[in-house]
């Protein structure tokens, strides 16, 4: 691997989560179609939405889910239930491990890294918990990490808590782990805000990686199919 692989950067703004999800799986298609093209980091805020991972167990989610209050999703992810909503910053990584390296632990821990360095430059000491996957800040966790990979292509990825409303996560036990809290970068820095914090990810993403990423974020708006619609748990 060589530090001229391109990596561009999308951004999505606020959207529905199966617009994404249904834009990541386009992504993932064609790379096992085409394995020369560009890795890419989705960047996006969702509207609030629960989703499961292939596994997941329904007892951590303390709500009807034939009535949710928020879309319930299960996917193709590893992970246990978790929430996401606007002030938290979602990353989905379209990467080509064959260019990288062909490990899923060594791809989590990197993943791992990218979170610690932007945390480290506020200045807030993001660290991780052994046998627990995460990053975490004085014993709450700042940042959740679920993925998929499917011949070596990534989707799915990380969920970075800059500045959002955290009441969500009192309906579930976030990745099942009922014996600590979830956190925010809010609490350490009131004034955070997700512009700022965008350009210091996508920068400690490109170097954790090796990769060289375009100067400037893509704006990029998805359109939903009629295939998405029957994505509900």
């Amino acid at each position: 691997m060589t530090r001229d692989r391109k990596l561009i950067i999308r951004d999505l703004g606020l959207t529905h989560y199966q617009l994404a999800w249904q834009y990541q799986k386009e992504l993932v298609s064609t790379r096992k179609k085409d394995s020369t093209l560009a890795d890419i980091l989705v960047l996006t805020e969702h509207l609030p939405v629960y989703t499961l991972g292939t596994g997941a167990k329904t007892q951590f989610v303390h709500f009807d889910l034939a009535n949710p209050v928020y879309e319930v999703h299960r996917v193709e992810r590893g992970g246990e239930v978790t929430y996401h909503c606007p002030g938290q910053l979602v990353g989905y990584p379209i990467l080509n491990l064959y260019a990288h390296h062909r490990d899923l632990h060594w791809y989590l821990r990197q993943l791992e890294d990218v979170l610690i360095r932007t945390l480290a430059h506020y200045k807030i000491q993001g660290e991780r918990i052994e046998g627990l996957t995460g990053v975490w800040v004085e014993g709450c966790k700042v940042a959740a990490i679920g993925i998929k990979v499917s011949r070596w292509i990534t989707m799915h990825g990380f969920a970075l808590n800059i500045c959002p409303d955290l009441s969500g996560f009192e309906r579930i036990t976030p990745c099942g782990i009922a014996d600590r809290s979830v956190g925010a970068m809010a609490q350490f820095l009131p004034d955070i805000t997700m512009a700022e914090v965008k350009p210091v990810l996508v920068k400690q993403f490109a170097e954790v990686f090796e990769l060289q990423s375009t100067p400037d974020i893509e704006r990029l708006s998805v359109e939903l199919n009629s295939e998405a619609n029957d994505l509900k748990v």
